[in-house]
């Protein structure tokens, strides 16, 4: 069935398409995509019962079902069925996680839109949103792999291109691959400041420089909101305010030894630069992290030491007033109530709160200001908040208004399908594909490229008999080069590496996210030094953070660092076929001890680094 056959929609005589709920042909005034958002938001939100504005304020978490039918999804663990949190809660923001290939998927979307839209006593259409799904790493509390999509560098990636048009086009081929599918909001860019080395999320940020990290996320957000919000924009969340990189010992705050976030170096508002310039840019939506901050005051009075979200001082007094920001504020995940994945569990991230109860959370998130809780689905609780009279239903009315604002500039309420039989055609396109592979290439960065008895290695030469225990021998010969089995019979090797970290695996999601020491483990150090007493070794490490290269940097005769890229990439950058580009997005330290002296909210402040942000070598 066509977008224009289905019953609920009806053309206008100048051929707009719109909703027709009451089935005489009359239109209410927010069905009328002729007037102006505001009045169709005013006309809804009179008509919404507290139920249905309640609902609006969730944004939960949800995988498609593989064959593409709703109804087939594995069983959300601890959790309402689908049917029952969209027709029976009336929470229309969802975050899609498990996707399908695209023609499959975009029957999914359909489906789901048509239950929201005739379970809901007005048709409100739910909103689709993605952690960033563009890239190599796959993590389900922050990112996914492309899969379908074009695949592109991670954000250090394009942060070390340095190239504001760059990320211009990725954005906008990502909205493209969005749209294509029904997804049409990004909860990202991470504007955060890789400024704590060990700190996991560093992958997903521009980098350690606040002013590059501005400059390329109003790129980012030119790219999926094409300007001004619309029918076929991508809507952007922004996070984490105010700044989640200066974790004490570079600990993540989704885990309860990560929650203290530190300003020693007093740099507080140096994080903040990048929210200025996107606030002031109108971007959709913020998200605040789940630290807590410690030690810190705001015009002389110490901020209350709880999570950034239940954090008044920090969303309702900086956020809303001083920086005047008046759009969508949702949550991280889960502050409210556990989470549950593969029968692993994490406790809420309800940082300096535990001691309340989840109405109480509610409460409190909703008095420090936030809009919407992500990764919840109990509505109910706003509801009882309001009959007991512990919140207003006028309260509720601030943060509806905004949610509907964005559903309506979306153009959802006119036309929330997808195209099935366009859905494959518009994903991965081999233009796009190719745009995605060349910004990997361009991304890497040349560190070293001089052995020490010896020329430049780089470029390298075609015919080469190469080594790599790593590299598929069909993109060494697409590259022109010879794969030998054996170091002795190789003229060169190439060793792919990845940053080190310590595995943790006691808390769900726990092992997805790199933590701890960046010193490589002695295996790897003697396995490089072996190696390079065979044949000159050209290293390429993945940089998702940084890592100390000082006891592998003597045994090797190149250094071409990566932050997400294809073997196929990878050559074209050490042949020149594409000319690497990158540049440090952030500082290499020389030692561990380093990085532990360091202050983690002061960008590149370990001493006497083995490079700086910004080196890279031409070839």
């Amino acid at each position: 069935m066509s977008v224009e056959t289905a019953p609920e929609f009806q053309r206008a005589p100048d051929g707009t398409l719109f909703r027709d709920l009451n089935g005489n042909g009359i239109m209410d005034p927010y069905e009328n995509p002729v007037l102006p958002v505001a009045e169709r938001v005013e006309d809804l939100l009179g008509r919404l019962s507290l139920e249905e504005k309640a609902g609006l304020m969730f944004h939960t978490m949800v995988s498609a079902a593989e064959s593409g039918k709703l109804g087939d999804e594995t069983p959300r663990a601890g959790r309402a069925t689908l049917q029952e949190v969209v027709a029976g809660k009336y929470v229309n923001h969802l975050n899609f996680h498990f996707v399908p290939e695209p023609r499959l998927a975009s029957r999914w979307v359909n489906e789901l839109q048509r239950l929201a839209m005739n379970s809901s006593p007005h048709g409100i259409p739910v909103t689709l949103s993605t952690d960033p799904r563009h890239s190599f790493i796959e993590n389900w509390g922050a990112s996914f792999t492309a899969e379908y999509f074009s695949a592109w560098p991670e954000p250090l990636g394009l942060a070390a291109v340095r190239d504001e048009q760059l990320v211009r086009e990725f954005a906008a081929i990502a909205r493209a691959e969005y749209t294509a599918i029904g997804i049409r909001a990004a909860l990202h860019p991470t504007i955060d400041l890789a400024t704590e080395p060990r700190w996991a999320r560093q992958y997903s940020t521009f980098g350690q420089d606040n002013d590059l990290v501005a400059r390329l996320a109003l790129a980012y957000l030119d790219g999926f909101e094409d300007q001004h919000l619309g029918d076929g924009s991508v809507a952007c969340m922004a996070k984490h305010f105010p700044g989640g990189g200066p974790q004490r010992d570079g600990e993540d705050p989704h885990f309860p030894y990560g929650r203290e976030q530190v300003y020693p170096g007093g740099m507080f508002d140096h994080h903040l630069e990048p929210f200025k310039r996107v606030i002031a840019h109108g971007v959709t939506a913020i998200m605040p992290y789940y630290g807590m901050p410690i030690g810190l005051e705001l015009d002389g009075e110490p901020v209350e030491e709880v999570g950034f979200g239940f954090n008044r001082q920090i969303i309702t007094g900086l956020l809303r007033e001083k920086l005047g920001y008046d759009g969508v504020v949702c949550t991280d995940w889960s502050l409210v109530t556990e989470s549950r994945l593969h029968g692993r569990q994490l406790p809420p991230r309800a940082w300096g709160v535990e001691h309340l109860s989840e109405k109480e959370r509610v409460l409190k998130v909703i008095e420090a200001g936030c809009d919407q809780f992500g990764g919840e689905e109990c509505p109910e609780l706003v509801v009882e908040l309001v009959r007991e009279g512990q919140l207003t239903e006028e309260r509720i009315d601030v943060s509806a208004r905004r949610l509907l604002k964005v559903k309506f500039e979306l153009g959802l309420f006119d036309n929330p399908y997808v195209d099935e039989e366009q859905a494959e055609e518009r994903t991965g396109l081999p233009e796009y594909v190719a745009a995605g592979q060349r910004a990997q290439a361009r991304s890497v960065t040349v560190l070293k490229n001089a052995a020490s008895n010896g020329p430049a290695l780089l470029p390298l030469a075609p015919g080469l008999r190469v080594y790599s225990g790593e590299m598929s021998a069909d993109a060494l010969a697409e590259a022109g080069f010879t794969a030998a089995a054996d170091p002795a019979d190789a003229d060169v090797a190439i060793a792919r590496v990845a940053a080190p970290f310590e595995l943790r695996d006691h808390y769900m999601l726990e092992s997805s996210f790199h933590a701890g020491s960046l010193e490589f483990d002695s295996g790897t150090i003697n396995r490089i030094e072996q190696l390079a007493a065979v044949v000159p070794v050209i290293l390429v490490p993945h940089l998702d953070r940084p890592a100390v290269l000082t006891p592998l940097e003597p045994h090797c005769a190149a250094i071409a660092a990566v932050y997400g890229a294809s073997d196929t990439a990878v050559l074209q950058a050490l042949t020149g076929a594409v000319p690497p580009e990158g540049r440090l997005p952030f500082q290499l330290p020389r030692s561990e001890a380093a990085v532990v002296a360091s202050r983690p909210d002061v960008p590149g402040d370990t001493q006497d680094a083995l490079y700086e942000c910004g080196f890279g070598l031409e070839l």
